[in-house]
């Protein structure tokens, strides 16, 4: 089984305006109201690619209803542990740009955050558990190392999609991938990074530091896989970029769907790349029948 964890999801609303005028009155052409969390986004694509999933995490409130109805809806597991205070309402405003305002989220309590990690004890060998995004401040920096202690001590296997000290302090237990955009890998060093070569000498200390692979996503640019041995480019396909929202998410799904399915990480990279595309191509999230169209534009080639 694959297991998502979203520790701070959303109802990612998006609002469309012809113009903004702050301090009077604006009138919507469209809203869509979404389940959000990178976690949640992974799930939502995870099953797009036929590959059975459990969304966990916490929700709370009204707005908790919503995701969990929205999911079961989608026919995707879930298992989350209700909170008292109510999940966050992400806004996307659309104006041309797009202007974000996000929500804070609920605190969540000891009591909830041990109810997830006992969740967790149900984990059996061979099961993956991508952890993605950020963790509410509530829950203490480390609360991503309590929970790939609790991946670890059951033996099975995660991912990990985050930045900064959590993602460095995940290195050790050997997570099965990580995924920074080459932006938050030269962050990550607190260096600049111009060139593929050094991007990927870069993606390659990721490897030295315990990850299995490393995937770097470069927007236009396409994305390197970095494996135990090689280093791999893929291009990206052509297409007009409507969202941004949840395309290295869509990349993750489509990577670990695919490499559970067969255990080829080059048909998984392909799969991944075509994946983060769809959605950049596409008002919400990727479904299967772009991802298969995409599939043929990607070229993978050997650094």
């Amino acid at each position: 089984m694959i297991y998502t964890v979203t520790l701070n999801p959303s109802i990612d609303y998006i609002v469309e305006v012809e113009d903004v005028k702050l301090g009077g009155l604006n009138r919507m052409k469209r809203d869509l109201k979404l389940p959000g969390g990178k976690g949640i986004n992974v799930s939502r694509v995870l099953k797009q690619l036929g590959a059975e999933n459990t969304a966990i995490g916490f929700l709370g409130g009204f707005t908790g209803r919503f995701i969990e109805d929205k999911l079961r809806e989608d026919s995707i597991r879930t298992d989350f542990v209700t909170v008292q205070g109510d999940t966050r309402i992400n806004i996307k405003l659309k104006h041309g740009d797009e202007t974000e305002i996000n929500g804070l989220g609920p605190d969540i309590s000891q009591e909830e955050a041990e109810a997830l990690l006992r969740n967790l004890s149900a984990l059996h060998e061979h099961d993956i558990v991508i952890l993605s995004g950020s963790i509410p401040p509530s829950l203490g920096g480390d609360f991503y190392e309590r929970l790939i202690g609790a991946c670890r001590q059951a033996g099975a296997e995660f991912v990990i999609d985050t930045t900064g000290e959590a993602l460095m302090k995940a290195l050790v237990h050997k997570p099965l991938l990580v995924k920074p955009n080459h932006h938050e890998l030269a962050e990550l060093f607190g260096v600049e990074l111009h060139t593929r070569e050094e991007i990927a000498a870069y993606g390659r200390k990721l490897l030295e530091s315990g990850a299995q692979n490393v995937l770097i996503s470069m927007a236009g640019e396409g994305a390197l896989l970095i494996t135990a041995d090689k280093v791999y480019h893929a291009t990206v396909p052509k297409g007009t970029v409507k969202n941004s929202v949840g395309a290295g998410d869509s990349m993750i799904a489509g990577f670990v769907g695919t490499y559970v399915l067969n255990g080829d990480p080059l048909e998984a990279f392909r799969t991944g790349v075509a994946s983060g595309s769809a959605t950049a191509f596409s008002d919400d999230l990727a479904v299967r029948s772009l991802i298969e169209q995409l599939l043929p534009q990607v070229k993978i080639s050997e650094c």
